[in-house]
């Protein structure tokens, strides 16, 4: 066996030969998730399964669900009807005034 110079290396079916595959995109961006999983060809998200309407989940990724479940965003509405619960949801009245003794403000029209 000889060995040759590593200028004179054979082109291999490996390491060398992976440089060359990146020059076209599999995946592009999500419109629902924003990950670059949406598969161009299929037509379908590799992480949240757009555009089927339920969201792609499984149960022996626990730690994907937990990632991207209730409360790891804004929460726009949920984060204030616990407040609004305790309170009966009440809307569109006169806050009871204190220094009155609880009764309604009057108001003169």
């Amino acid at each position: 066996h000889v060995r040759r110079p590593f200028s004179e290396a054979k082109m291999t079916k490996g390491t060398t030969s992976f440089g060359k595959r990146g020059h076209t995109k599999s995946h592009t961006l999500c419109t629902r998730c924003g990950r670059r999983a949406f598969h161009c060809q299929k037509g379908e998200c590799a992480s949240c399964g757009f555009p089927s309407k339920h969201l792609r989940h499984y149960g022996w990724g626990k730690k994907a669900i937990r990632r991207r479940t209730t409360g790891t965003g804004r929460m726009k509405n949920l984060r204030s009807v616990a407040r609004r619960f305790r309170n009966g949801f009440r809307e569109n009245q006169q806050a009871k005034s204190i220094k009155h003794g609880g009764k309604a403000a009057a108001t003169t029209a």
